[in-house]
């Protein structure tokens, strides 16, 4: 099983197109959770549809120090893992493609929402996702886009720019992928020593025991219960042999990324519980999302 690799915005155009087009966007590495989320695309766009894979490694999203140069570049077991999940195209483009005069003058900002949890840690991090994604979105062209939900605040200031900028693009979120242990599927995850691997598994612990906290009750969910019950599982693991570094947990509206008020019932409906971490030398960042005041919609 075999899918063309197109290398160039010429190439993309030149694509016979046919039915609807799903994009799913990665940076390569692919592993179970992009195949779940090609797999969503042929689901969307049906056996008459089109399913395009980008695989770009973009360098505007990584900050000095990050692991722009070490970060997995396997292409060739992408195309595999693509092909097998049901794509018709991936679309591997070369930076000097994507960014022909060099780093770009003009980029899209994503404002506060882009300045909150990950973009405090990664300053800049969201305004070089949005000019990447708002060029693929172009180039490509789609009906509709697939994010994971593993990367919620991506996801989000993705469909705010969406919305705010009159794309005529429908993006949807695909449920986090999980190992049989409750870690996230990443890339990253391929840099965890066995040691490092059982600390990262407080990062879904955490996230779990909250989502407990949330559902007990029958009254409004208490938001610092909720925090409190995570914050009981990462402490633990920081005294762990290797130790996790908390970066931050957050109990936020989805919306827009802002904390969730401490007094229960000031805010219902969805939110999202997020943690990010670093095991040795590996960042990684996990949530859950939940529903305040109602029934409980964790995945």
């Amino acid at each position: 099983m075999s899918v063309p690799v197109l290398r160039t915005a010429a190439e993309l155009r030149a694509l016979p197109r046919r039915g609807r087009r799903a994009v799913v966007m990665t940076m390569g590495a692919l592993h179970e959770g992009h195949a779940g989320l090609v797999r969503a695309a042929r689901e969307r766009v049906g056996p008459e549809g089109q399913v395009v894979v980008t695989v770009f490694v973009n360098p505007l999203q990584f900050g000095a120090g990050e692991d722009l140069d070490r970060y997995p570049r396997t292409l060739d077991a992408d195309l595999v893992v693509a092909a097998e999940a049901g794509a018709d195209a991936v679309f591997a483009p070369p930076v000097a493609e994507v960014y022909p005069g060099g780093e770009p003058e003009v980029r899209v900002t994503a404002g506060p929402m882009g300045e909150r949890l990950e973009g405090a840690s990664r300053p800049g991090h969201f305004d070089g996702v949005l000019t990447v994604v708002a060029k693929f979105l172009h180039l490509t062209a789609p009906d509709v886009a697939l994010f994971g939900e593993k990367d919620a605040q991506q996801l989000a200031v993705i469909t705010r720019m969406v919305r705010d900028l009159n794309f005529p693009v429908e993006i949807v979120g695909v449920p986090t992928v999980r190992e049989t242990d409750g870690l996230a599927l990443s890339s990253r995850n391929r840099y965890l020593s066995p040691e490092e691997r059982t600390t990262a598994l407080a990062l879904s612990r955490a996230l779990f025991a909250g989502r407990d906290a949330a559902a007990r009750g029958d009254g409004p969910a208490d938001p610092e219960e909720i925090r409190a019950a995570a914050r009981a599982v990462l402490a633990e693991a920081e005294k762990a042999d290797p130790p996790l570094t908390v970066d931050y947990l957050a109990l936020v509206d989805p919306s827009d990324f802002t904390e969730v008020p401490a007094e229960p019932g000031a805010h219902t409906g969805e939110a999202v519980l997020a943690v990010a971490a670093r095991v040795g030398t590996t960042r990684l960042i996990d949530n859950v999302r939940l529903r305040l005041g109602g029934t409980e919609e964790a995945r």
